[in-house]
């Protein structure tokens, strides 16, 4: 199948086309159809499925077949999202495939300044991308007008209850129009999850494209056992005397993940760490530093990964498991994306058998165990000299990994992604 078959118009065909994509994934080739035929959708897809493109793409092109009354344009769509980032990578979706059709996006989202963001709502947009609640921060300033909303997506649902955000949902509801599309993506399904989509979607349709709950089939995944106090050794030590290029580590809180981060500095690997507390400029620079190359660790809590699009990334590392069995199916997903397999390490202290068993049952098998591999101790620190002084080391050889990007729809020309295998930890997967 190819995107031509989908009816899509000339115009969305030509800016895939500027993005190299010729064939949709599993999750575009079912959704797509359906949400121009304008069907209320359930659609339960792991992350990398390519799920943003996939209602995207119909938002575009049902915005374009029916143009807006004259006046200002107040908005047509609305995305909800759990998250800055992923708030970010939608509305870069959205300005990416609708380049050659005249239609507004704007993004809205806390962090940032409030002023701006209202300017550019008063001049009009088609496409309101937003977090819940700066949404009802702008509503309660009478700065968007969200009346003629036709189409609501809400992406990762799930996250987004267990944020708590159920409630600014309920209130966002209230302020949109009663007819209405309504889409609903959630990796997983819970029970909340049934009963927001039972009071939200008529009729709908319901595409699933990978076993519930399951974790990324290509992700090799191995569990090291280690005392709490040695697990910063033991990470610095792989990622060193593997020469790791790339790795996504996940800690359960923000004071964590700031000390892992200097901590690995000291030990001689640039780091980088990404959470709520972090400024929305500080996490985008992160995230672009990691993206290119000038970081190899991005240490990050579970809510501020989400939403991250990371193409091709080799390997994850929860630092420490997660409370909630699904978030670990969340993090590991960050690797093994389109076509390319990878690797997820849990670094599991005595403490943290209970959250592993859950995990297990979760996904309905064992983790593989791992051999702790030998520790390598890091460089020795120049006398009088502190972390901060200490010249940083070489990028390692990139080996023709190209930096990577986001929002990928479906497959490039010229085949699959690239390749990494499940292999002992050491030596970083390479393509």
């Amino acid at each position: 199948m190819s995107f031509d078959s989908l009816g899509l118009r000339p115009e969305l065909l030509r800016a895939l086309g500027d993005c190299g994509y010729t064939t949709p994934t599993p999750v575009q080739a079912r959704a797509i159809p359906e949400i121009l035929a304008g069907r209320d959708m359930l659609a339960g897809a792991q992350t990398g499925t390519g799920k943003t493109a996939g209602f995207t793409l119909p938002l575009l092109q049902r915005l374009a077949d029916a143009p807006p009354a004259s006046g200002p344009r107040a908005p047509r769509a609305l995305v909800l999202v759990p998250t800055r980032e992923l708030a970010a990578q939608v509305a870069d979706s959205v300005r990416t495939y609708g380049r050659h059709l005249p239609l507004r996006a704007t993004v809205v989202f806390g962090g940032v300044g409030f002023n701006p963001q209202a300017d550019e709502l008063r001049r009009g947009t088609d496409i309101l991308v937003a977090t819940p609640g700066r949404l009802l921060d702008h509503a309660g300033q009478r700065t968007v007008d969200l009346s003629a909303v036709s189409v609501l997506v809400l992406d990762e649902a799930d996250r987004m209850l267990d944020m708590g955000f159920i409630h600014d949902i309920k209130r966002v509801l209230r302020l949109l129009p009663a007819k209405r599309q309504n889409l609903l993506f959630s990796a997983t399904y819970s029970d909340e999850i049934r009963q927001l989509a039972g009071s939200l979607l008529h009729d709908p349709v319901h595409v699933e494209v990978a076993r519930r709950n399951a974790a990324v089939e290509a992700v090799s995944q191995h569990v090291l056992e280690v005392p709490q106090a040695d697990k910063r050794r033991v990470l610095s030590s792989i990622i060193r005397s593997g020469d790791w290029e790339q790795v996504l580590v996940f800690t359960r809180t923000k004071h964590g993940a700031n000390r892992l981060t200097r901590q690995l500095e000291e030990d001689g690997i640039k780091a980088a760490a990404i959470h709520g507390n972090k400024s929305q400029a500080a996490r985008t620079r992160a995230l672009d530093d990691f993206r290119a190359g000038r970081i190899t660790v991005m240490v990050a809590t579970e809510v501020a990964a989400r939403g991250l699009d990371i193409e091709q990334l080799p390997c994850v590392v929860n630092f420490e498991l997660p409370n909630v069995p699904e978030d670990y199916v969340h993090r590991i997903g960050r690797t093994g994306r389109a076509g390319a397999t990878g690797t997820a390490l849990s670094l599991v202290a005595p403490e943290e058998r209970t959250q592993l068993r859950d995990i297990e049952r979760l996904l309905g098998r064992q983790v593989r165990r791992a051999a702790l591999p030998p520790i390598v101790p890091p460089p020795p620190r120049p006398a009088g000299q502190s972390a901060e002084a200490r010249p940083a080391a070489p990028p390692p050889p990139r080996n023709g990994h190209r930096p990577s990007g986001s929002g990928r729809p479906g497959r490039r020309r010229g085949g699959a992604g690239r390749q990494h295998s499940g292999q002992s930890f050491g030596q970083q997967p390479r393509g």
